[in-house]
């Protein structure tokens, strides 16, 4: 262990050492289910690169409104289900800003009905009444009048993007050109980056108006916005007797933030699940597409072969309008796609006549709630109703992707967290008379979270001589053949439909002291992380404590239209409404 630690430039403390033992034990128990996966036939997976999408061109260049079989025709009026635990449409008349959709917004700006200025002065104050629930590291209510009057200038001559005066929380992981950027972690301290991350550059190219840096598990390493260096972030639904719920994570404090009303849409990152799982907790969508669809240059890295940028947002409407602007070719990112992006909120019809939907009898496991395989039963039937048709797959090595996810995410991790040594910014700990390598370990010890160090030693672990075949390599082998199960299903289907979480929201605490528990939050959207898949949670119906959950839908490499529109249909056959009713 104190080898490893040392390898990782951590020092642990001697009351760390056999609690920590314990856990990586227990992690590496888990994984070795590895060894028994016959991974003769493939080369390692060892990144989603743009060769490996170009079989799917014909979709990502296809017009998404008339590509194939599918018609243009709009459905006028889309089936309504009756389903036992979803929310019925409501009544209330909207009468304050912060309850109008992006699109909504969008319109209402762009007809002049009101001024950015009053939009971001509602929500300036929406996100002052909310600190109880901790969404922001970082609020920035003067920046936010400053680009909103810069949107009532360009509105007023005709010159502006299209979400001029859209107020957006941007996730901490993304640099934002001299506002404070922290990914959640003491280490970071004190860091103000000269430069603006892209996705964040387009959104503010486009004119949307900036609240502030959203909370999140540090460096994006956590299921439940447990681990932040800056406190929990409070889900604004509430449990059974009214107990405090996580959102998520790791983009917890972005689907808190949209949830509550406090911000119009955000930004999310997308590892293993981190757009999706907050969005099914907390009742929004959110989707992320492609693996290099959206730049990741200006984004704290975690899993550099993983790691994706998507819109979080109140519905499907407002995450393509948010998509449109996020995502892009960047030369400055050697994993960005160069492709066409299509017209994604045009993609929005709802008919689903000529689709092939598929539901893999692999994620439907032993011991999954009935309300849960419910609504997913439920999701079918809706498509169905929007003129899919629903067949049934098989992924069968999807059921290794959680101990695969294990091995590789922690492992890019260990090497890129291993630029923060307290040299050149962030936090540094040199004691007197300290070496070098001690205040390494000393600085990394300070200013990484629990949750942070059990990764950065589990990655050094299977990187190390000895471990590394046996784990990295053998996971990577996996990974590949995870990729080209998903790649053989695309002969019987155009996308998957799947639960996306396989509970609610938890209280805090409850999965906290067992990593595997937590773990399994993302059992459902790691696999399409590990081929670089577009997949999006749409909220669809509330559980019998009334918390939300949603339905995962996965799609062909750049065909997220096609997902979008699929979310479409199953949101208008939902009728899901429901919000959480204001505590704070």
């Amino acid at each position: 262990m104190r080898r490893i630690a040392h390898l990782a430039r951590l020092k642990l403390d001697a009351a760390d050492v056999a609690p920590m033992q314990a856990e990586l034990n227990k992690i590496l128990s888990w994984v070795e289910e590895l060894g028994a996966v016959d991974t003769d036939v493939v080369e390692p997976m060892t990144a989603v690169i743009p060769n490996r999408l170009r079989w799917r061109e014909d979709v990502a260049n296809a017009d998404p409104l008339t590509g194939g079989d599918r018609q243009a025709d709009v459905l006028k009026n889309a089936p309504q289900a009756e389903f036992g635990f979803c929310c019925a449409e409501s009544d209330r008349i909207m009468t304050d800003l912060t309850d109008l959709t992006i699109a909504g917004l969008r319109d209402g700006l762009h007809t002049r009905r009101f001024s950015a200025v009053e939009v971001a002065t509602a929500y300036n104050a929406a996100v002052a009444a909310a600190r109880p629930l901790n969404c922001f590291i970082v609020e920035t209510p003067d920046l936010a009048l400053e680009q909103a009057r810069a949107a009532d200038e360009a509105l007023a001559a005709g010159t502006a993007g299209p979400l001029a005066g859209v107020p957006l929380g941007i996730k901490d992981l993304f640099c934002t050109q001299g506002v404070q950027t922290t990914a959640a972690s003491k280490i970071l301290d004190g860091f103000i980056p000269p430069y603006e991350s892209t996705v964040s550059a387009n959104l503010k190219r486009d004119g949307a108006v900036m609240l502030g840096k959203l909370n999140l598990d540090q460096f994006a390493m956590g299921s439940s916005n447990e681990t932040s260096a800056f406190g929990n972030v409070i889900n604004p639904w509430r449990g059974p007797n009214g107990a405090q719920l996580v959102p998520g994570g790791s983009s917890g404090g972005s689907s808190s933030a949209v949830a509550a009303r406090i911000v119009a849409g955000a930004t999310g990152t997308d590892t293993g699940g981190s757009i999706r799982q907050p969005a099914a907790f907390t009742g929004i969508a959110g989707i992320k597409p492609t693996y290099g669809r959206c730049s990741r240059w200006g984004i704290i890295a975690f899993a550099s072969s993983l790691d994706q940028a998507g819109p979080m947002a109140r519905d499907v409407r407002d995450c393509a309008i948010l998509l449109q602007s996020m995502c892009g070719f960047d030369p400055k990112d050697s994993t960005s796609l160069d492709t066409p992006v299509p017209d994604f909120e045009a993609a929005l019809t709802g008919d689903l006549r000529g689709l092939r939907i598929g539901i893999p009898a692999e994620y439907r496991m032993d011991g999954m709630p009935a309300e849960i395989d419910a609504l997913w039963r439920h999701g079918a039937a809706w498509l169905k109703d929007a003129g899919a048709e629903i067949v049934d797959i098989s992924l069968p090595h999807t059921r290794h992707a959680l101990p695969t996810y294990y091995i590789v995410a922690p492992a890019e991790a260990s090497s890129n967290l291993a630029r923060y040594d307290g040299v050149r910014y962030g936090l540094r700990v040199a004691p007197d008379q300290a070496s070098l390598i001690d205040m390494y370990e000393e600085t990394r010890a300070a200013g990484f979270g629990r949750e942070v160090k059990r990764r950065i030693m589990i990655g050094t672990y299977v990187l190390s001589a000895g471990f590394y075949d046996a784990y990295y390599i053998k996971a990577q082998k996996v990974r590949a053949l995870i990729a080209r199960d998903f790649e053989n299903a695309w002969s019987r289907c155009d996308a998957i439909l799947t639960p996306t979480t396989p509970s609610a929201a938890f209280p805090f605490g409850a999965k906290s002291d067992d990593p595997i528990a937590m773990y399994l939050n993302d059992v459902f959207t790691v696999p399409a992380s590990l081929a670089g898949l577009p997949a999006m949670s749409v909220p669809a119906g509330l559980d019998a404590s009334g918390l939300p959950l949603g339905l995962h839908l996965i799609g062909r490499p750049l065909d997220e239209a096609t997902v979008l529109n699929a979310g479409y249909a199953l949101e208008r056959a939902a009728g899901y409404t429901a919000q959480p009713t204001r505590w704070w």
